[in-house]
């Protein structure tokens, strides 16, 4: 099985960017929406996605999955984000390796699971689950992390390619994200990469981070360091050419400079495609 996405450069659905988006066509490929941010049953929110929706494809990213929670699947939650999916038709739906509560109790972050073999067993379960129930595939964003299990018995890319596999489940590549837990662990971010399986990523995430000199914080309120670039070349250079778009959650510029790194992210897909010719 492969992730048969078109290829392209997209940016975050932000209703900040909204009067730009709608006064005139812009040079992005795709949108992707928080999907939290329209399962709702009208207002604003939909008579803005339904008016940029008809002029750009979309892609659909949640943060409230909770896939690696010890509390049953919140089918109340699926059901929303299943009839959001045959409105929106997106072109991929994703969500984390990661918990945001348990018993019942919202926590509203993106928690870190422990990598062990009854945690894997666990998220497999549920991740196929969610599938059966949406009838189609996800994919599964890598975490930003700063602290790890003592218990944990394999590493992320390792329980990642694993999961997927098992869940014949896909994968959305956050370099950034990458990025910032290989320097808060102190691993190797490309052979982190280089253990995934090329195969199952079907979206690329860029996106700035907060650097604290011990550590470094995924807060997408940043322009993407030339580090985070130079990894994200490294990723279109070895896995191909993949679907890329580029985060920004608050501090938000001036829209054009984001059309700026968009730009410079077409660039670097350019290059690599004339490195490969």
């Amino acid at each position: 099985m492969t992730a048969k996405n078109p290829r392209g450069f997209g940016l975050g659905l932000r209703p900040i960017y909204y009067p730009e988006i709608l006064e005139s066509p812009q040079p992005v490929d795709w949108f992707e929406i928080i999907s939290e941010n329209y399962m709702v049953p009208g207002g604003r929110p939909m008579a803005m996605l339904d008016r940029i929706r008809a002029d750009y494809p979309m892609r659909m990213h949640g943060v409230s999955l909770s896939l690696a929670s010890a509390d049953p699947l919140d089918f109340d939650y699926l059901r929303a984000l299943k009839r959001l999916i045959a409105r929106v038709e997106p072109e991929l739906v994703s969500d984390h390796l990661a918990w945001t509560g348990v018993h019942g109790l919202n926590l509203h972050d993106l928690l870190p699971a422990p990598l062990t073999r009854e945690s894997l067993g666990h998220c497999v379960e549920r991740a196929s689950r969610v599938q059966d129930f949406l009838g189609r595939r996800i994919a599964l964003e890598n975490p930003s992390t700063y602290v790890a299990f003592a218990g944990d018995e394999m590493g992320e890319a390792e329980f990642l390619a694993e999961l997927a596999r098992r869940a014949d489940c896909l994968l959305l590549l956050d370099v950034n994200n990458v990025y910032v837990s290989a320097f808060n662990h102190g691993f190797d971010a490309r052979a982190y990469l280089d253990r995934l399986p090329r195969e199952r990523v079907a979206q690329i995430h860029v996106a700035g981070h907060s650097h604290k000199r011990t550590y470094i914080v995924d807060t997408h309120d940043h322009p993407v360091c030339d580090d985070v670039w130079s990894l994200f070349s490294y990723v279109w250079r070895t896995f191909g050419l993949i679907p890329a778009m580029i985060e920004r959650d608050d501090r938000f510029p001036p829209f054009s400079e984001l059309l700026d790194e968009l730009r410079h992210m077409r660039a670097l897909a350019a290059a690599e495609e004339k490195a490969r010719a």
